[in-house]
């Protein structure tokens, strides 16, 4: 994939545009397996447990995951580091090609922590910040899903089996049945298949790069860098409860699926000063979505070291970004987004690029578009 189409994807990630669409809603059966993390872990009880569980994760000087890995020793520990995971789940996803018909490639697009499938293609305002109006308008099809624990995908255990390696297994699976046109509803063959990810959606397309490479042609990685230093702030200013306390939709979720409290936890995370609609935010906590105890132990230390993956790849971070940035992208020289580059050592193509005066929350920037080349 040449650069110029790198830079087309860019632009479809930054700029929504109204177009004519054909979209369909799916439910996708998947059998999975994966070799998960075993925590010695009890699922919070209550509040106080999860500001608890907060606290301990964002101990400086304290390796919090390391401790409650199964074979460590302590009061709760078992006998293994590692369990294997496998299972028959359904994926709820949607996917939309051009009126006119499948696009010149398919974007596969994995959402991050606190939201669904639907921050590719947000509704509010006549979807004037839809992520998925913009790649059609540019002839790309889009499959987006709800990973696993949440939305229209299938629940489970929320400490040792929602984790990032049963999602990567879910992402690869998806994606092979994808190329194979084997995803009922999905009539169209791809000779291009791309995957795009935001935050912890970022984390799972590096590892599924890493772990499978020949299966994507190319990945966007926005919202991300390799620094987890600043995923503390984001627990911390995540405010997080038990979900199932907060609102009647999510009462049927189980304990250790949390949620953020308020929308100052939403502002904190995902906006950057000055540059967000107030109706937007509030239209972002209505749509917020769990996260899982086991999401949040194992989305850290998995992007290190070197990753084979010989595709193109485009990081796409906002200058203010919080979890991966610490709230300055400029911090460092080079930038903090780009020194994912020394990790891929194979890439034909790399990309980093700053979007100024933006937070976490790429798709929902506010304000006209002005970007830095930082590789």
């Amino acid at each position: 994939m040449a650069k110029s189409t790198l830079s087309s994807l860019l632009l479809a990630s930054l700029t929504a545009v109204a177009t004519a669409r054909k979209c369909k809603n799916l439910t996708v059966p998947i059998s999975i397996s994966a070799r998960n993390i075993n925590f010695a872990l009890q699922a919070p009880a209550n509040n106080v447990d999860v500001t608890d569980f907060v606290l301990g994760y964002s101990q400086p000087g304290v390796n919090f995951t390391q401790e409650a890995i199964g074979s460590n020793g302590g009061p709760n520990s078992t006998t293994s580091e590692f369990a294997t995971i496998t299972g028959n789940y359904t994926i709820g996803a949607t996917y939309c090609e051009p009126d006119s018909g499948p696009g010149a490639a398919l974007q596969i697009l994995t959402h991050g922590i606190a939201f669904d499938r639907t921050y590719w293609d947000f509704a509010a305002q006549d979807r004037k910040y839809s992520y998925v109006d913009a790649a059609l308008a540019r002839n790309y099809s889009t499959f987006a899903y709800d990973r696993l624990g949440l939305g229209g995908s299938s629940r489970g255990e929320p400490v040792n089996e929602i984790q990032t390696g049963l999602e990567v297994s879910a992402l690869h699976a998806l994606t092979m049945q994808l190329r194979q046109v084997a995803v009922p509803g999905v009539d169209a063959f791809y000779d291009r298949v791309l995957h795009v990810g935001h935050s912890y959606g970022s984390v799972q397309t590096w590892v599924l790069a890493a772990m499978y490479g020949d299966v994507s042609d190319g990945i966007v990685l926005t919202g991300f860098s390799e620094v987890g230093d600043f995923v503390p702030y984001f627990m911390l200013g995540g405010n997080y409860v038990q979900a199932s306390g907060l609102s009647p939709a999510f009462a049927s979720y189980a304990p250790g699926y949390l949620a953020s409290a308020d929308v100052t936890a939403v502002q904190i995370n995902f906006f950057a000063p000055g540059n967000f609609d107030p109706a937007i935010l509030e239209a972002s906590y209505v749509a917020g979505q769990p996260v899982t105890i086991g999401e949040l132990m194992t989305l850290g230390g998995v992007t290190t070291g070197n990753n084979t993956f010989e595709g193109p790849v485009l990081v796409v971070t906002g200058e203010r970004d919080i979890p991966f940035c610490g709230g300055n992208c400029f911090a460092t020289d080079p930038p903090i987004p780009a020194q994912v580059k020394q990790s891929f050592t194979n890439t034909s193509c790399f990309d980093a690029i700053i979007v100024n005066g933006a937070g976490h929350g790429l798709n929902l920037v506010n304000t006209p578009i002005s970007i830095v080349k930082a590789s």
